[in-house]
Order: C-alpha cells, then structure tokens, then sequence
C-alpha cells in the first residue's frame, strides 16, 4: 500500500481527554475516531488490527472444536424475560420499543439468544457437546465510557457458548475452552494471566477473568509469579484429550490468581515474597460455567436413553476483540509509539524512500517494494515528498514491526537499512538479506 494513496489521519496531539497511552496513540495514529461517548469508527489502521485479532480468534476457536455463526445486534425482551435478566441486568442496557411496541434490547452478551437457537434444534443427547461462537457487536451503556476502546459503550466481541449434557461434561468443555483462551493471546503477542474471577451478572459458580498486566488497567490483580512461567499448551495440543485438559488446568489453577473480588490476603500472604505480584490489569477475556442458570428457565433439555427429558448445563466464553487492540498497545509501546507484535500489526514493513524524487532512491525503493510484496509482506510504502523527520517519527508512531529504509548513501553501496522496531538495532544489508532477516526473526 503506497502512502500517498492510504488514509492515515496522524496526528501530533492527543485530546485532553484521552488519559491512558492506548486511548491518545489511537487517536494520535488515526486508527479510530470517537463518535460520541464510548462510540467509534474504526479507521482503515485500526481496522487492520482488529480484523488480524479477529481472524486469530477464530482460527483457535474453531481448532477447539467451536463452530462459528452469527447472531443479530437486536434481540427481543421477551426472551430475557424469560430467563430472568431482563430487570436484572441495569442500566447498562440498550432497551429499545419498535414502531409495533414490542420491547427490543441492543444485545449486551447472548446468552438467551444461543438457549433458544438450542432448544428449538437439539432433543437429544446424542447431539452434545456442542459448542457455538460468534464475532459481533454489543452494546453496554456505561455510565462512564472512558480510556477509548478499552471502556466503549459499543464494542467488538467474540461470544462462544457450550451445551452439555452434565455438570461433569460441563467442566471438560470449560477446561476445552480454558485452553484456547491460552494458546489465543500467546498468538496475539501477549501475557494474559487466568485468574479466579467473580461471575457477575453471567452468573453460574466457576469464573476465571484472563488479564494482561498493565499499569493502567482497571482491575487490581494478585498473582504468583510462576504463573508467568507456564507456557500456552501450544499448537499441537489435542484439545480432544481429557486428561491433557484437565493436566493443563491444573498446571495454572496450582498458583494463586486472582482479581480483587476474589482475593483471598491469607492465601496470597502464604506465597514466598519475590514471587508475590500485585498489579493492575486489563481483563481481555472471561470465561463462565453456570450450569442450568438459563437453560432451566427456559427448558432446554434433551432427552436421555433411559431417564427422560434432562436440562442441560451451560457456560459462555467471552474475549474482547476489540478491547484487545487497546489492551496490546497499552502492553506494547515506548515514548515514541506503539510497538506491534507482528501476528497483529496492521502492515509487516514499513518502507521509506528517502528522496522519492531522486531517480536512483526512486527505482531502488519501488524495486524494495515489489521485492517485499512478492515475498509475502503486507509493505506499507512511504514514497510521499515530506522531510525525512516525520517520516521516521510516523513510523515509529504506528509502530510496525520493521522498517526498510532507502537513502542515496545506500543506494550507491547497493544496501538498504532494516530497522528492528522492538529492540531498535540497525542493520544495513543487501535487499535479499534484509528480507530473509525479516523472516528468519
């Protein structure tokens, strides 16, 4: 993608408002723009992102067995009626009334939708486990929409949904999804840390909150160290093996970890004290087992071979697809940008020619630039007249993970200059050999 053809709204200040470093470098970068409290449009760099986050997401849910689909944004009332949310949910809420006067609701998580997909489709226990998930929209009216998109009124969200026949059976597909979750943000680039976590409004008795470590997050956190050490359960992981899931659980639930609501000072105070951590994270993913909290108001059962009709067991998987876009930069940057990890970085390379108008410089580069691009890279090319100071600094603002350089010097000793924009080394290498390093790390 040529520069001078991309909509990239950079800009040298934040607002006064945005207070967290995600908040003003999405602005500053021109990623998304706020269209009122909470609301945003995800402009063409930001959406590049989220799409990456999103397409990771589902190439792991859909290795763990889960079957993807797609529910409305609206949903009817009477449906949460009949669970019993409907009141109970709060002012969070979007309740709307359609020309015909029928109560509707901007959807704030799915629960009763997926229950009467199920029950309308599956009698019998020969259909489970079934686990269903979509990517969508939701809506939350947050009394005080703040830090950008990682506390927006509207916002992106993967929701999966498993059905079991028991509580036994119940617990396996949690532990299926427990597992997913880790093998997810170890992809994505990040930490994300489960811990013990209060069901909320979800309900049921077995929570855990997945959070990245953060100075500005929200929620205060209190974890063993060797948590840390533990890791994902990988890409050949056989999400079908019972006894390899319920190993991997029990490989992170062995240490403490747990969000503020659930911490327990006796328990933590028993830990060696270098490896006590008590921090502020940024929850990107919650998982619940809840049991028959929705499907026994709503009757969906199945019918067993010998004792009837029986309800079945639930629990809900959520991750902030587009929480997460704030929660890495938050996790990722330094004082001159962000700093992608390259699974979800809007472009792999930024290329910059120096002296565009230079005969030399300018076949060099675009020669760069069809190298890359037949090499696979996703090249975002810089070939616009500005002075090479800002377009170095909007570079390092937007953070990609690498940066090809053509300058007249190197044009005339036939080199290019790679710029690591993680560890900021330098090399100045042959085109061919600045490519396969880009690989090869």
């Amino acid at each position: 993608m040529r520069l001078s053809r991309f909509f990239l709204p950079v800009t040298k200040d934040a607002p006064a408002d945005a207070t967290i470093i995600s908040h003003q470098l999405m602005l500053r970068t021109g990623m998304v723009r706020q269209n009122g409290a909470g609301i945003y449009s995800w402009l063409p760099l930001g959406y590049r992102v989220l799409k990456k986050i999103e397409q990771i997401v589902r190439e792991e849910m859909d290795r763990a067995g889960a079957i993807e689909m797609l529910m409305p944004t609206l949903q009817q009332a009477d449906l949460w009626r009949e669970s019993g949310r409907y009141e109970d949910y709060g002012q969070e809420m979007l309740r709307i009334t359609d020309r015909h006067d029928r109560d509707m609701l901007y959807g704030p998580t799915n629960e009763e939708m997926i229950t009467d997909i199920f029950r309308s489709y599956v009698k019998s226990y020969k259909q489970l486990p079934i686990n269903l998930y979509h990517q969508q929209w939701k809506f939350r009216d947050e009394v005080r929409p703040r830090f950008g998109v990682m506390r927006g009124r509207e916002f992106l969200m993967k929701d999966a949904y498993s059905f079991d026949v028991d509580e036994q059976s119940a617990r396996i597909s949690y532990q299926r999804m427990f597992a997913a979750y880790l093998n997810t943000f170890s992809r994505l680039g990040v930490t994300a840390i489960p811990m013990q976590a209060d069901p909320g409004p979800i309900g049921g008795d077995l929570s855990h909150e997945f959070l990245i470590l953060a100075s500005s997050g929200e929620s205060a956190v209190f974890c063993d160290r060797n948590i840390l050490n533990v890791p994902p359960p990988g890409a050949n992981f056989d999400f079908n093996d019972e006894a390899a899931l319920s190993d991997e659980f029990a490989r992170r639930t062995q240490y403490y970890a747990a969000t503020e609501e659930k911490h327990d000072a006796e328990a933590f105070a028993g830990i060696p004290e270098d490896r006590r951590i008590e921090a502020r994270g940024v929850e990107v993913g919650h998982i619940f087992y809840f049991g028959t909290k929705y499907s026994a108001p709503m009757k969906a059962e199945v019918q067993m071979p010998d004792s009837g009709l029986q309800t079945i067991h639930g629990g809900s998987y959520g991750i902030g697809v587009s929480r997460l876009v704030g929660a890495i930069i938050e996790a990722s940057h330094d004082d001159s940008g962000i700093i992608w990890p390259a699974a979800v970085s809007p472009f792999d390379v930024g290329l910059i020619s120096m002296k565009p108008d230079d005969p030399a410089v300018g076949a060099a580069a675009e020669q760069a630039y069809q190298a890359l691009m037949s090499a696979g890279k996703d090249v975002l090319y810089d070939e616009t007249s500005d002075r090479a100071g800002p377009k170095f600094k909007r570079m390092d603002l937007i953070g990609l993970p690498w940066q090809m350089t053509i300058g007249p010097r190197g044009v005339k000793e036939g080199k290019v200059e790679l710029k690591n924009r993680a560890s900021g080394e330098k090399l100045d290498l042959i085109l061919d050999a600045a490519i396969a390093h880009m690989d090869k790390d």
